[in-house]
């Protein structure tokens, strides 16, 4: 039994899912809103609220921090133009706000299988 096991393994071995997560939140960052099943979408809010987190405080650091920030963030997502979009687009809007980055609507069942579809976006202010 599963009892108290953080996460979702999503029928996956442990790289298919690191892949997955990466590419998802790289495609949220990069059109600001995807269609997922709702398994997923709370799967990857968590790593896209932290990246954004990550880039939105290392603003007022020194010159240091912002490049740990970056290497952290490069680490995580793996394309040095999403980090560019992420530190100078993305994490700018969100200043003055402290957390809640992303939404998630449901949009009802997918018709093959029934799984519960949603979409997820990056918050406007």
């Amino acid at each position: 039994m599963r009892h108290q096991i953080a996460g979702s393994k999503l029928g996956r071995q442990k790289d298919h899912r690191a892949g997955l997560r990466r590419t998802m939140v790289k495609q949220l960052f990069e059109h600001e809103r995807i269609q997922t099943t709702h398994t997923k979408a709370l799967f990857i809010r968590g790593e896209a609220e932290q990246l954004i987190t990550l880039a939105r405080r290392s603003n007022s650091g020194t010159d240091a921090e912002k490049v740990h920030a970056r290497r952290l963030a490069a680490a995580r997502l793996g394309s040095a133009a999403m980090v560019r979009k992420l530190f100078d687009e993305i994490a700018p809007r969100y200043e003055n706000r402290k957390g809640g980055y992303t939404r998630i609507y449901k949009l009802g069942p997918r018709l093959g299988d029934s799984a519960m579809m949603v979409q997820i976006e990056l918050v406007e202010e």
